[in-house]
């Protein structure tokens, strides 16, 4: 386990945890940096230490990633949404690696990773977000808190980035996986890659 002292407190009572509900009816908060019940950091090997700062939950550079995933109650795998707010702090590659459930199935969001700027889907009918169709190289600025919304429902997965669609993805005949090392991310967490990263929140929504 990778938390700081500051985080060791707020994780494990987390095994039978569940979502947060916030003023907005309809969002469930997961994440924050007060609220970590549920979580726990993800064995990855190498990861680096996570801990509140500033409002924000920050994940120091692992080597080669440092990321939470979910332990409480059972999350929906369709007919849902989540919203992450998060900013890269330093590094040049992923600073959000959102790995979440499609039915039976896992995909992750990528967001500023090969070098710092490709954004998309892993995997799709096996190819990763570097050589599928949701392939896009987008601009990052450090510091700035970005909003990521995924949308899966049984025949799509719908993204958007601060409001403007990304992708929008046809299950139909499709093959979903996750590439190997993010194995332990499932059934959903929040990873990033040689990259200190600052996570604001992750919120869940049942359509």
């Amino acid at each position: 386990m990778r938390f700081s002292p500051v985080l060791t407190a707020l994780t494990l009572s987390a095994a039978c945890a569940a979502p947060q509900t916030t003023a907005q009816t309809d969002w469930a908060l997961l994440l924050d940096a007060e609220h970590t019940e549920g979580w726990t950091s993800t064995p990855f090997g190498g990861e680096g230490e996570i801990q509140a700062e500033d409002g924000l939950l920050v994940f120091e550079m692992g080597s080669p990633m440092t990321g939470m995933n979910w332990i409480g109650e059972s999350l929906p795998t369709n007919g849902y949404e989540l919203e992450v707010k998060a900013s890269r702090l330093m590094g040049t590659d992923f600073f959000c690696g959102l790995s979440f459930p499609v039915g039976e199935e896992h995909a992750t969001l990528i967001m500023g990773g090969w070098g710092g700027a490709l954004t998309g889907l892993s995997c799709i009918d096996g190819n990763d977000a570097s050589t599928n169709e949701t392939t896009r190289f987008l601009s990052y600025e450090l510091g700035r808190i970005y909003t990521a919304r995924v949308r899966v429902t049984k025949t799509h997965i719908t993204t958007w980035l601060d409001g403007e669609e990304l992708h929008s993805v046809s299950l139909e005949g499709r093959r979903i996986s996750l590439r190997p090392e993010v194995f332990p991310s499932r059934p959903l967490g929040f990873a990033a890659f040689q990259t200190r990263a600052g996570l604001e929140s992750l919120k869940l929504r049942r359509l």
